[in-house]
């Protein structure tokens, strides 16, 4: 038998990434059978539904403690426990400090005058914190997702009459001055400048170019929505001429979600104009793939295009099995790319393709990148399906990510019944190790491969799809 024990706990803010090692810690505690403290949004109080647990009404800005205990568990014991790791979470009260931290973006300006400003707060207050950046002359990266898009439009506006660059909002990767920002591998500097209208495109494109000993010097994020129509890529151009204007860089890359085509028409004139090379690999049915982007690029540096490793092998399921691919991903551009190749090899009725980091799976938890528990669950119910014929997941590495993705995918992957096909996105030199991920990954059973585009096709294969 076991207890269950959920309180709310008003108006006590903590952020997705703080809740989240929060309730790691109770998890770990004597007598615990589940823990999952959290913001009451509508996705967490889904997920706690889920779990099985009886929440009361609440309002997002609730903090929900949920647990699960052995019996004999005492629940005051495991609450002191919570208590103690969110406390842990932050600077004792009137523990002492040389310099005081500055309250506003304002300060912290005034002490470093040329610093880009990151924000990473909620996506209804971002604004302000970047509107703040701007009118201090600086460029500004916005992490934060959820963001209106009319507030998007009014900073890009800015920006561009100002002649600064607003990265993102939901802008998770980027490389400013050989400093990686946000969900950031580690590169070599290269003769490559990156603009990315997409985070995990942009990271593909660096494991790629990375594996073929190619450096990039810098990598813009500009966020997946500034080449749709509402925003008319007003970022895209700012950036383009930063690395025009940079004579470290002999080759920019601009890499995108499928853009609007009205958009993609102005972007490609103006890179036309500019003096340093621009390839295009923006995404979308008939356009190359991220993998044959790469490997224009390496030709046209001079680069041989080497063969993009591939660790395991799967064996196509048995007759009998279920004909339809299943897509989890926890990177929105390597997902919209296997939507585009799955779509011209099987057909969009044989598949589904889901994206985790998408905004309605992160509103108030962590994007999965960080937390892999809701992708988790969903495979599990992907493998129970008698219809699915085959997996398809990718693991993106780099500082920022999950320490250890692979080990925690393992198990799953030992107890599939059906072909899992992974893509592993990262360097040589990420902080998860990118050979060690590849063979914790196929020595559970998966096959795995560097390159989505090939990871995609395998998987079809397995199908018994066009190759």
């Amino acid at each position: 038998m076991s207890t269950e024990h959920v309180e709310l706990r008003h108006g006590a803010y903590a952020d997705s990434v703080t809740l989240l090692q929060v309730s790691r810690t109770v998890q770990g505690e004597p007598g615990v059978v589940s823990a999952q403290v959290a913001m009451a949004t509508p996705l967490n109080l889904e997920v706690l539904t889920g779990m099985g647990f009886t929440v009361p009404d609440a309002a997002p800005d609730d903090l929900v403690v949920a647990l699960r205990l052995d019996e004999g568990a005492e629940v005051g014991e495991v609450l002191a426990a919570v208590d103690a790791a969110l406390a842990g979470t932050t600077p004792a009260a009137g523990a002492a400090s040389e310099v005081a931290p500055p309250r506003t973006t304002a300060a912290a300006l005034r002490l470093a005058p040329e610093a880009v400003v990151v924000v990473s707060v909620p996506g209804a207050h971002a604004l302000v914190e970047a509107m703040d950046g701007l009118d201090a002359g600086s460029d500004v990266m916005v992490f934060s997702d959820n963001v209106p898009l009319e507030q998007e439009v009014a900073l890009k506006r800015v920006a561009a009459e100002r002649g600064l660059l607003v990265m993102g909002p939901d802008c998770g990767t980027a490389v400013v001055g050989g400093l990686g920002l946000g969900f950031a591998n580690v590169t070599t500097p290269g003769p490559v400048g990156m603009v990315a209208a997409s985070g995990t495109g942009c990271q593909q494109l660096l494991a790629l170019l990375d594996h073929a000993g190619v450096g990039v010097s810098s990598a813009l994020g500009v966020g997946g929505r500034d080449l749709s129509s509402a925003v008319g890529g007003l970022s895209t151009r700012t950036a383009l001429s930063r690395l025009d204007a940079d004579p470290d860089v002999e080759q920019i890359v601009l890499v995108s979600k499928p853009p609007a085509a009205e958009v993609a028409l102005v972007i490609e004139d103006y890179a036309a104009s500019l003096g340093t090379p621009v390839q295009l690999a923006l995404l979308g049915p008939g356009q190359p793939d991220l993998t044959d982007a790469a490997e224009g690029l390496l030709r046209r540096l001079g680069h041989e295009v080497p063969h993009w490793p591939v660790l395991g092998h799967a064996e196509a399921s048995a007759t009998g099995a279920g004909s339809a691919l299943r897509g989890l991903f926890v990177g929105g551009t390597l997902c919209e790319e296997a939507r585009l190749i799955a779509t011209d090899l099987l057909g969009p009725e044989r598949f589904t393709m889901v994206d985790f980091g998408a905004d309605e799976y992160t509103s108030g938890r962590a994007h999965p990148m960080i937390d892999p528990s809701l992708r988790l669950e969903h495979l599990a119910k992907a493998f129970a399906d008698e219809r699915t014929g085959a997996v398809l997941l990718d693991v993106v590495l780099g500082h920022g990510a999950e320490p250890d993705p692979g080990a925690l995918l393992a198990p799953a992957v030992t107890a599939a019944t059906v072909p899992v096909v992974v893509s592993v996105v990262g360097t040589a030199h990420d902080p998860q190790d990118l050979d060690r991920q590849g063979r914790v990954l196929a020595e559970a059973g998966a096959e795995v491969h560097l390159s989505n585009a090939g990871a995609t096709r395998r998987a079809v294969e397995l199908l018994g799809g066009d190759r």
